[in-house]
């Protein structure tokens, strides 16, 4: 199952575990810090490498240091790094995530992650993979406008896509992704995302404003599990009980465990459970990426619970 992921790359410093939330003027303590991979579509990408999938990975990063540790960590989970772009006059960006054990906080310097464009994906790319994911549509200001025209591109090769929107930095919420979602296989927003998007505080009410004949929309609600829509139906999910330590990538753990048996075509709920499983496992460990799951983890989990 070859998978082409296309998106932002960056660093991430977790700050983990606040006692108070930092504000102006003062200083708080964090119980641990770690400098990891970082990006949401990173993230994804590594979830779907540990749970077995081939994952190709088209990108643009700087020419500095922290270009080479995405680049290093990525091509350690075996994952394709050819396709990624470096620019000597660019910046790799980073975030810094204040995390508690219930929520977190991003502060992001976005570099790099916004001068990838749609062109700079190439065709051999799209004709290799079965699946296209996409992360932070708000955030890609240099791919979203050609965002429509990249799925069209790979649905024309035959592929499935998949679209996570992440937060809107300007909180504009802007109305060009309702024709975006035309050519959008699977939708995955956070109940935030959702609200905002739709502009609808009833769940149900928002999943169904956005129904179209192609898309099926799943949400991502945090400790309420998860719903979802497709044909009209809704779909409710609960959350796994676990005691996170850092949540920080749990919903693009979700989205790589979906997505690996929504490929696989063993239905929407078999994919929501494993969705759900690896998000639940991802948060028992510091940082996006070190508590995700191998398939069999998954799977084995999905059963105990």
């Amino acid at each position: 199952m070859r998978i082409l992921v296309a998106g932002e790359l960056n660093v991430d410093l977790v700050l983990q575990n606040y006692r108070s939330f930092p504000a102006l003027g003062r200083e708080v303590l964090v119980e641990d810090a770690a400098l990891t991979l970082g990006s949401s579509s990173a993230i994804c990408a590594s979830g779907l490498a540990k749970l077995g999938n081939d994952v190709v990975f088209a990108g643009k990063l700087g020419s500095d240091s922290w270009g080479d540790l995405c680049i290093e960590w990525l091509s350690a989970l075996g994952i394709d790094c050819s396709p990624v772009l470096r620019d000597a006059s660019l910046k790799t960006g980073i975030t810094v995530s204040i995390t508690s054990r219930s929520d977190r906080a991003l502060v992001t310097f976005p570099g790099s992650t916004v001068e990838l464009r749609a062109e700079d994906i190439r065709e051999e790319d799209l004709k290799r993979s079965r699946h296209l994911h996409v992360s932070s549509f708000y955030l890609q200001t240099g791919l979203r406008p050609g965002l429509k025209r990249l799925f069209e591109r790979a649905h024309a090769h035959g592929l499935t896509t998949s679209l996570d929107p992440g937060f809107d930095p300007g909180e504009t919420w802007g109305g060009d992704l309702a024709g975006l979602l035309e050519e959008v296989d699977v939708f995955f927003p956070n109940e935030t995302e959702l609200a905002a998007i739709t502009h609808q505080a009833d769940r149900e009410a928002a999943l169904r404003g956005l129904e179209n004949r192609r898309t099926i929309t799943v949400a991502k609600l945090g400790q309420d599990g998860c719903m979802a829509i497709c044909r009209g139906e809704v779909l409710r999910m609960p959350a796994y009980k676990v005691t996170p330590l850092d949540t920080t990538g749990a919903g693009d753990s979700f989205n790589a465990g979906f997505l690996h048996a929504w490929l696989r075509g063993e239905g929407l709920t078999a994919a929501m459970l494993l969705g759900s499983a690896c998000g639940a496992l991802s948060t028992l460990q510091s940082g996006g990426t070190t508590g995700q799951p191998t398939e069999e983890q998954a799977r084995a989990f999905v059963k105990r619970a």
